[in-house]
């Protein structure tokens, strides 16, 4: 008795109605929303503090609540699309250098420690909506 497959699955009989009736189904994942995929990929790849940063935003007292975070990995996400290694990124008074490979914050600056400062090693600037 030769084995018999119905989309793909070998299956020890044969249905009642025969396999003429099973139509051929694309793979399960096959159809995906890319938007809703790349938001869901955004979220997954959160963006973390170094030590060096976390320091920072304690010894300045920069808090974040969850519109800058998002808006901050927003502007890391547009910043690894272009290819950027170690991005400025600005939120409202905020400076961030940012590794976007590692989605790292490297260090973050208040408006009032940003006067006279000059940022090195970076690549590419973003200014991040708020």
């Amino acid at each position: 008795m030769a084995d018999t497959y119905i989309n793909g699955v070998r299956v020890p009989f044969l249905p009642a109605r025969g396999v003429e009736t099973f139509k051929e189904r694309p793979p399960v994942d096959g159809v995906r929303d890319n938007a809703f995929e790349n938001v869901l990929q955004e979220q997954l790849r959160g963006v973390t503090f170094s030590k060096h940063a976390q320091e920072r935003l304690d010894s300045r007292q920069i808090r974040l609540n969850d519109t800058d975070m998002t808006s901050l990995q927003r502007a890391v996400t547009r910043a690894d699309e272009k290819g950027a290694k170690d991005s400025l990124v600005l939120l409202r008074d905020l400076a961030f250098i940012v590794n976007v490979k590692n989605r790292t914050v490297v260090t973050a600056v208040d408006g009032e420690h940003l006067k006279d400062n000059v940022f090195t090693n970076i690549d590419s600037a973003v200014i991040a909506q708020s």
